[in-house]
């Protein structure tokens, strides 16, 4: 044990101990590192007090177009949908960018109040309906349903499946495909850029869609393969069984969703709910310019956080959620004009 004296020369210099100089630099860490946490508190609690207050607003500046509808001349109800679908587009980007410095609940209620302005927006858009652009059969007549692909080298025709152009039950506002099985149906930019598109009621189809649309929706398919271009706001998919889903998107919320791969694009984070079964991995599809496509979506193709993923039935910290898996990388799809 050194020992020093007190009596020391004017030349000489007072050493001091080694593990007094370690305590002291810790001392000095500690205090730092909690000045840092109390600065960091301080902002996001100042983010999250600006986002309330500007999320309110635009909103509530939303609410105020959609209540003018109702009494409107009908051009003016459809430029003023149009303003309030831009807004609530807006409004979904701006809490996209602000998930970093909210809570789960906080997260979950913008979210919610979201999802009511977006559905009472759909619900004063024309319902005008629109029937199969594919062959009719009338009665009596012996003409066959379209045959399933043949021609050995063909790659958007896979054998078993027929080809259909457009479907059916889709509003006038949106385009899809509903109500049909063991087909691939495929849409081009010109037909859905920049508009709403729901599949619905799919069994054993693959669809492509070529081009941005606006929102995607998914509901209601079994064993499907379905590929989509950047989607500039949210894919929405509920009650998906057995299939494989690959697409670029602001925001993706999932629901009633079970034993379903997605290859995935996103530049928040992925939520799931009541879903079980799920894997993900990158999105990996691509075609003839998707590059001019992704500048339509307003995307960023570098920033993609597809594996993080908040599964709102397991808020456990620290353990992962069982309801959700990566796909490795040797079993993840690479080919998808092969690709069963």
């Amino acid at each position: 044990m050194e020992v020093f004296s007190a009596e020391v020369g004017p030349s000489e210099p007072v050493r001091i101990p080694e593990s007094v100089l370690r305590r002291d630099q810790a001392r000095q860490e500690e205090l730092e590192r909690r000045r840092n946490a109390k600065d960091s508190q301080s902002v996001s609690e100042e983010n999250a007090a600006y986002f309330s207050a500007a999320f309110s607003a635009e909103r509530a500046a939303i609410e105020e177009l959609v209540s003018s509808c109702c009494s409107a001349d009908h051009e003016k109800i459809t430029n003023t949908l149009e303003e309030a679908t831009l807004k609530s587009q807006q409004l979904q980007k701006f809490l996209n960018d602000s998930t970093m410095f909210l809570t789960q609940y906080e997260l979950r209620q913008a979210q919610a109040t979201l999802q009511k302005l977006q559905a009472s927006i759909a619900e004063l858009k024309p319902k005008k309906k629109f029937a199969f652009r594919s062959r009719t059969v009338t009665a009596g007549s012996s003409q066959q349903p379209p045959a399933a692909a043949a021609s050995s080298g063909s790659t958007d025709k896979p054998a078993g499946l027929g080809t259909a152009v457009d479907g059916g039950a889709v509003s006038a506002t949106q385009c899809g495909f509903s109500n049909v099985q063991n087909v691939v149906l495929i849409k081009r930019s010109e037909e859905i850029q920049q508009r709403d598109v729901l599949l619905s009621h799919l069994t054993n189809c693959k669809v492509w869609l070529y081009g941005s649309p606006s929102t995607l929706h998914i509901k209601n398919v079994r064993d499907c393969q379905i590929l989509s271009g950047p989607v500039s706001s949210s894919v929405f998919v509920d009650e998906c069984t057995g299939s494989t889903l690959g697409f670029a998107c602001q925001q993706l919320r999932t629901h009633n969703t079970t034993h379903t791969q997605i290859y995935l694009h996103v530049t928040s984070r992925a939520i799931i709910e009541d879903c079980h079964g799920l894997l993900f991995a990158p999105f990996n599809w691509t075609y003839d310019g998707m590059d001019k496509d992704f500048k339509v979506s307003g995307l960023d193709p570098e920033r993609n956080n597809w594996s993080e993923v908040d599964d709102f039935n397991w808020l456990a910290a620290g353990t992962p959620s069982p309801n959700w898996a990566i796909i490795a990388e040797p079993e993840r799809i690479s080919s998808w004009e092969t690709a069963s």
